[in-house]
């Protein structure tokens, strides 16, 4: 794999197929917004979509159509209430059907863990006394042949792709991380192929922070240079979270077609462009 610096719509059209497994990244800060619109302007269906924390563009990519089964260990608009287009999705299969498969967020990163380094599954300790099991078959419990203890295992995580935004990529490719991270870097590495949005692509990186993550070019797919690409959410040293879009957004998706509306006016109509306006407007 090595990096190349495209559109966003080319790294999206040469990335991702209809029915890919599609797992977009990003703890708090950082999440891939504008990848996200660029996949529903495309109308690509039927993705598995896989994330620790779905909140608002998961919502967005559900209520589009875009999702056939979502994988997930928590699910919510962060701070004000429940995802309503995942909702109607599960409870009245509205664009369509929703299938879901939750796991804890332990799961998840030991899962995620397991397909960056190759394995077919995870092995840890967790699920025991918990219910979740009842309701995924894709949650066992195996003996360790070292210790007889008993230890929870699931399918390992290799999305066909992996979306991450960050704050700089070096024109050679390397991808820098700053502030808080969750699990971007495995999912990268874990994926057959990838996109990374970046606020900046600079000449080289400068006083490299103590918390930084690095992604080297040899394991990154696709570039892509998207100043506010994870507007509404927040990007350490560039821009506020947007804390009155996430509350503005509850009012939005509870009706189908205020969401619709929403939907053709600022991600049909839109474009990468957008994300840059709204980054000037919430400077941190």
């Amino acid at each position: 794999m090595v990096a190349r610096f495209m559109s966003l719509k080319e790294a999206v059209s040469s990335s991702v197929r209809h029915g890919d497994t599609v797992a977009m990244e990003g703890f708090t800060h950082l999440i891939p917004h504008a990848c996200g619109h660029e996949i529903i302007r495309q109308g690509l269906r039927d993705l598995t979509l896989i994330r620790m924390t779905p909140d608002v563009i998961y919502d967005q990519l559900i209520g589009a159509g875009c999702a056939r089964k979502l994988i997930f260990s928590w699910g919510g608009n962060p701070g004000v209430g429940s995802l309503h287009r995942l909702r109607d999705a599960v409870q009245d299969h509205w664009p369509h059907k929703l299938e879901i498969e939750e796991h804890s967020h332990a799961a998840m990163a030991n899962a995620y863990d397991a397909g960056a380094a190759g394995l077919p599954c995870a092995v840890f300790k967790g699920y025991r006394g918990a219910e979740l099991p009842r309701v995924n078959p894709n949650i066992k419990f195996i003996e360790c042949p070292f210790t007889g203890e008993r230890l929870a295992a699931v399918p390992a995580i290799r999305p066909d792709v992996a979306v991450v935004h960050a704050q700089k990529a070096n024109k050679k490719g390397d991808v820098l991380f700053e502030g808080i991270v969750g699990v971007q870097k495995e999912a990268v590495l874990a994926a057959k192929k990838s996109i990374i949005t970046v606020e900046e692509i600079v000449d080289n990186f400068d006083d490299v922070p103590f918390n930084a993550v690095m992604l080297p070019h040899w394991a990154v797919g696709a570039i892509v240079e998207v100043p506010g690409g994870a507007h509404p959410s927040y990007a350490q040293g560039y821009y506020k979270r947007d804390n009155a879009f996430y509350k503005a957004w509850d009012e939005i998706a509870k009706d189908r077609d205020s969401f619709a509306a929403w939907i053709d006016e600022n991600v049909i109509k839109g474009g990468p462009e957008d994300f840059a306006a709204r980054r000037n407007e919430n400077r941190a």
